[in-house]
């Protein structure tokens, strides 16, 4: 088997936007990502992952809105301003933000469940090309992506729903230890 693929998978980090430097991530990089995104296996064919690539001046426009919709649907006990500023300025720290969405197939020949899979296939596709490429990215899912107003602000298409954000940007930090407890304990061997 081959080292290089394992230990792609083994370094693979969540690097989160406040680690980024800022530097510009090139375009091609980016398209590069989304086509290896394409290439997830998925049941029947359906094809059902979709994204929109924010980036220049769509990242302030997408962190305002991400700002606003936390004020107005996060509870006034759970509340707090420097939240609402950090989630303003999540994606103004990006390089690029990949919004990650969901078609599902109008005849519904699979379960929910299997497209969610196959689009989070397409992402880990993305995550491991942006490791190859020494990017960091990081997939946030922030509970009010399912409003309205976030459907309205990304032009969400009838049977369309958002999954999530793919934020990615060149970092300088160091390497993020990993964290995994053993295989062997999420493992049962069946021989007979």
């Amino acid at each position: 088997m081959s080292q290089n693929i394992n230990s792609l998978i083994q370094k693979r980090r969540s690097i989160f936007p406040s680690m980024y430097s800022g530097q510009p991530v090139d375009d091609k990089l980016i398209e590069q990502l989304l086509e290896n995104a394409n290439w997830a296996p998925n049941h029947r064919k359906t094809e059902p992952w979709r994204f929109k690539v924010y980036t220049g001046e769509a990242l302030g426009k997408l962190g305002d809105c991400l700002a606003n919709l936390y004020q107005k649907h996060v509870p006034a006990e759970k509340f707090s301003s420097k939240k609402q500023e950090k989630t303003a300025q999540k994606p103004r720290k990006c390089s690029h933000v990949i919004v990650i969405c969901m078609q599902r197939d109008e005849a519904e020949r699979v379960p929910e469940w299997e497209e969610m899979c196959a689009v989070a296939c397409a992402v880990q596709n993305m995550w491991l090309t942006a490791t190859a490429n020494g990017l960091g990215a990081y997939w946030s899912s922030p509970g009010y992506m399912k409003r309205d107003e976030m459907r309205e602000f990304l032009g969400l298409n009838s049977g369309e729903q958002c999954l999530g954000f793919f934020y990615v940007g060149h970092y300088d930090g160091p390497d993020v230890p990993a964290q995994r407890k053993p295989i062997e304990d999420k493992v049962v061997w069946v021989r007979e």
